[in-house]
């Protein structure tokens, strides 16, 4: 056996995207030789994703002049050499720019490669008796083999070089007949699991997935998948999906202060994301988890993403119990907003309602009462939802992102007399009262709010993605609803 002796590790990026070889150092006697084939610390260090493979494989090539491929598979992959020699050729099989680029290079027991998912493999035996190896990070199922894209390894134009020419190689029956490149259909995506798709986070997320013609999306709410429930996940093939957004919750706030709303708050907030979030690390997923500005109490005026958390009520307590649990995943982004509006029930609309029994005639409504001392900024759903996408396309560090709609921050009163003035003219039928006042004569609990609920945007503009003005927004909404 004849290869190079290598004495420290090295890595090497390739034409191809995320398609990194390394040369191994291998330490050799008249006993034979050592290496550390593969060393996870080392490696990552040096750029190679933390893939998490679940499986090793092994292929004995016979005869020199064995060739496989050109087969993209669903996972990551870490090749490497136990004996013999081959030479390789990959071809990137996934849809964008540098679909059909080509890297060919030889390994042996001194080298390894890195193949990322989609990036289609295939090999040429160099000598008797070489033993190929590789890592994957997804369990081979008849669902995932049907997610596979192949290319015939004689396209011309893949001007791929063969040491052995084809035709006088060991091919199988099926690799004589895969399409040629420019009949080969991209490898989809992995697929995105959305939650709550039936709320207002989630309402918006499909129709920003369908304006953009995006693939591979599977929308649930708690009627097809109860989160909460571990027997729900067996209905899953969790190595198909890449990302879970989270977008359910239980979000009752005040229906959480008394025993029945309390047990379904901390199940489903709680119990249901610690489940999403094992699920999340096991199978390497990128967790999107939003957040509330109920995980504090409001004294600060200004929160930023590592203010500690300090919540009042029950609700804000499972929110931020579930930030915990969420930040321990490795490939997690939390978002956490305030005050939204969207598509269904929520402030905005409700005021606008309240304004039109205000100017009818015929309505005993003269005037309404809203809070003045909570201070905050609108969030509208689509910019919670650009911003999701933003933070997933653009690779920004895992971790917490504050996301709120950008402007003045204004009291619950000041946006209700805008929104007043607006649909009717008469933002003077808002009458501001202090919390205390508002629910003085309630009988049921309620739970407290924080009085500031002003979120800092630096952490997230520094991603270059900003927010929309909240009132500019709101505008806007209130013309499309009158509309409607």
């Amino acid at each position: 056996m004849s290869f190079g002796f290598e004495e420290d590790l090295k890595v090497t990026k390739t034409n191809i995207p995320g398609l990194l070889v390394f040369d191994l150092p291998v330490h050799g006697d008249n006993r034979g030789w050592f290496k550390e084939n593969w060393q996870r610390a080392k490696m990552t260090a040096l750029g190679l994703p933390d893939f998490g493979p679940v499986q090793n494989n092994i292929s004995y090539n016979d005869k020199k002049g064995v060739t496989r491929g050109i087969h993209a598979e669903p996972w990551d992959k870490y090749i490497s050499i136990a004996a013999g020699e081959i030479f390789g050729a990959w071809v990137d099989l996934r849809p964008g720019e540098s679909f059909g680029q080509v890297y060919t290079t030889r390994l042996d027991p001194s080298r390894a490669i890195y193949v990322p998912r989609g990036v289609g493999n295939s090999f040429q035996a160099l000598q008797d008796g070489t033993v190929y190896t590789y890592l994957v990070n997804a369990h081979w199922s008849l669902e995932q083999k049907r997610t596979y894209t192949f290319v015939n390894l004689a396209d011309p134009d893949l001007g791929i070089d063969w040491p052995i020419p084809l035709e006088q190689s060991e091919r199988s029956e099926a690799d004589l007949h895969h399409p040629m490149l420019k009949d080969a259909k991209p490898m989809a995506p992995k697929r995105t699991l959305v939650t709550g798709c039936n709320g207002q986070v989630g309402r918006a997320v499909q129709a920003y997935v369908k304006e953009h013609g995006l693939q591979c999306f599977d929308f649930t709410d708690r009627d097809m998948f109860d989160f909460a429930d571990p027997v729900a996940y067996e209905n899953y093939d969790w190595d198909l999906y890449g990302t879970i957004v989270n977008a359910g919750g239980y979000t009752a706030v005040d229906n959480a202060e008394n025993n029945e709303g309390r047990q379904a708050a901390w199940r489903t907030n709680v119990q249901g994301v610690a489940l999403i979030a094992k699920t999340a690390q096991m199978h390497n997923l990128t967790l999107v988890h939003i957040s509330s500005d109920y995980v504090f109490d409001g004294e600060i005026k200004e929160h930023s993403e590592d203010e500690g958390f300090a919540p009042l009520g029950v609700y804000g307590a499972t929110k931020a119990a579930a930030d915990v649990i969420v930040s321990i995943v490795p490939r997690h982004y939390i978002v956490r907003s305030s005050w939204i509006v969207g598509d269904g029930n929520n402030f905005v609309k409700t005021m606008m309602g309240l304004s039109d029994r205000v100017a009818d005639s015929n309505d005993k409504l003269s005037q309404v009462t809203v809070v003045d001392d909570q201070l905050g900024r609108l969030t509208f759903t689509e910019d919670i939802t650009n911003g999701i996408f933003h933070l997933l396309d653009s690779g920004a560090e895992y971790g917490t992102y504050n996301l709120t709609g950008s402007g003045a921050v204004k009291s619950w009163a000041e946006i209700a007399k805008q929104v007043f003035e607006k649909t009717n003219g008469n933002g003077d039928k808002v009458v501001p009262v202090t919390t205390e006042e508002y629910y003085k004569e309630e009988t049921k609990p309620v739970s407290p709010r924080p009085t500031n609920s002003f979120l800092d945007l630096t952490k997230l503009e520094k991603t270059g993605y900003k927010t929309a003005d909240w009132e500019e927004n709101m505008l806007e909404y209130i013309e499309r609803a009158r509309r409607a």
